[in-house]
């Protein structure tokens, strides 16, 4: 009855800060769409691009040091779940998640930002502990060290007044912290994690692995490894961290933690202690901590380098290129329609593709509002005075750049017009497959956005993206067309 009353008031607590909910659906919703058996690439992707800073995270992390070897120069979140995987990214798009809202909702305490840098230090070590391994248990890893302190953030960051009433049974108390916490919430911090990670529903995995590490328990390796990474993790962060202890104190205490450790983490103590105590050494020396701390605390540092857009299409077009004309549509789509958007800085895409009942129907899109709008972006393929049957008859782009005028909203279809009544200007790409237009591609700018204009070599480079993309419907089987 206490641990019910107190969840419900740590959740109502929670939703009074619009933020919370957000971070919830935006959970679920990453892990909805790993879990999808037809790989929803479009559902991933649109949870990364539908946060700016969270996109330039994921690009940046796919083209550090540690993911180089897997591609390299990744422009587009397609592209990083291409090369990286689902499972990799959507487990670092949860783990990015995380660490984001509790550093946007931080409190102006001290004791509060010391509690999230203690988190975020551990996922630096699990994820330096596995970064030579399989991407997708390194990632999952660090997903169940961040969340195996996810109860304790949760306290900190909304429940003040029994945070402090633990922190003074542990100063007056003589109380540990766990015993303090029972005494005062009648629930451990494992609890109220595991608690968060069911409402999110994070997979059975996860959190079990989030699980507190017994070295006599027979339970499955994958969960016995994880939970090896996620506490010892867990306690090198918080032997690096702890204020007061001398150097030497520190890395005994490391040393003794890698020995216990080693076996499950197989790897040698000696080695494992020296991995942990170079962390250390190279935040001071603002090597690799220094990166991994500016890569989720400050959005605007860690940004990539401003390019042109005629050389993020290159870039886009040169990772088509790179496909098989077997590819999966899907995936295809996406990156092309992804590309666009970042390339021209786009309001929004949006794919049309034939059926063969005639009908061009909106496969998918990014940005602002289009998920909802998709089911009603539909039109027929027979003849009508608008500029979308203008693009389809047409060999090559078209660029509308008053969407505004009179004459050009007499153009407009009365479906357009209802779902993007902001539209300032757009493009239409027609994808041509024997010889007939099978697809459209749409990217506008909305009023929101200062005038623009498409250069002549802007629109020559989406000419060529969309000729490429023409490939690989030729090749297509038509269900794959129609189940798209």
């Amino acid at each position: 009855m206490v641990k019910a009353a107190l969840l419900d008031k740590l959740w109502a607590r929670m939703s009074e800060r619009g933020d919370f909910p957000m971070l919830s659906q935006s959970l679920r919703t990453t892990m909805a769409a790993m879990k999808n058996d037809d790989l929803d690439f479009t559902g991933l992707v649109q949870v990364v691009l539908s946060d700016f800073a969270l996109t330039q995270k994921v690009l940046r992390l796919a083209n550090s040091a540690m993911y180089m070897a897997f591609g390299g120069n990744i422009t587009t979140v397609t592209r990083a779940l291409m090369v990286l995987g689902m499972d990799a990214v959507g487990h670092l798009v949860v783990g990015l998640k995380l660490v984001d809202h509790f550093q946007h909702s931080a409190p102006h305490r001290i004791d509060a930002k010391l509690e999230l840098n203690r988190t975020m230090l551990s996922g630096c070590v699990a994820r330096k502990l596995t970064e030579r391994g399989d991407l997708r248990e390194g990632e999952e890893a660090v997903v169940c060290t961040l969340m195996r302190q996810v109860g304790k953030l949760l306290v900190v960051f909304y429940l003040e007044a029994e945070w402090e009433q633990i922190r003074l049974k542990m100063r007056s108390g003589g109380l540990d912290e766990t015993a303090a916490c029972a005494a005062v919430l009648g629930v451990s911090y494992e609890e109220l994690g595991q608690e968060a990670a069911t409402r999110w529903r994070l997979p059975d995995t996860i959190r079990a692995g989030m699980g507190t590490y017994e070295s006599e328990d027979q339970g499955p390796p994958q969960v016995q490894w994880l939970r090896a990474v996620t506490n010892y993790s867990t306690e090198v962060a918080d032997a690096l961290s702890t204020a007061g202890v001398s150097e030497h104190a520190c890395e005994t205490r490391i040393a003794e933690l890698a020995h216990r450790y080693s076996r499950a983490l197989a790897t040698d103590a000696e080695e494992l202690a020296a991995i942990s105590v170079a962390l250390a050494r190279e935040e001071a020396g603002e090597g690799f901590m220094k990166e991994i701390d500016e890569l989720r605390a400050n959005a605007d540092a860690i940004a990539r380098a401003s390019v042109d857009a005629e050389t993020r299409i290159e870039a886009g077009l040169e990772d088509l290129r790179a496909l098989p004309s077997e590819n999966a549509l899907a995936p295809v789509l996406a990156l092309a329609s992804e590309t666009v958007l970042a390339g021209l800085s786009f309001t929004r895409t949006v794919v049309f593709v034939r059926q063969s009942s005639g009908v061009y129907k909106a496969r998918l899109g990014f940005g602002r509002d289009v998920e909802q709008a998709l089911p009603s972006l539909f039109f027929k393929e027979a003849f009508e005075p608008d500029v979308f049957h203008l693009a389809i008859a047409n060999s090559v782009g078209i660029f509308i750049e008053n969407a505004r005028e009179p004459k050009m909203i007499a153009r407009l279809p009365l479906w357009y017009r209802h779902a993007f009544d902001d539209a300032r200007s757009f493009v239409l790409l027609p994808v041509i497959a024997h010889q007939s237009t099978v697809a459209l591609l749409y990217g506008d700018w909305s009023l929101a956005q200062e005038p623009r204009k498409i250069s002549q070599t802007q629109m020559g480079a989406l000419n060529e993206l969309a000729r490429e993309l023409g490939r690989f419907f030729a090749h297509a089987p038509a269900t794959a067309v129609e189940t798209l």
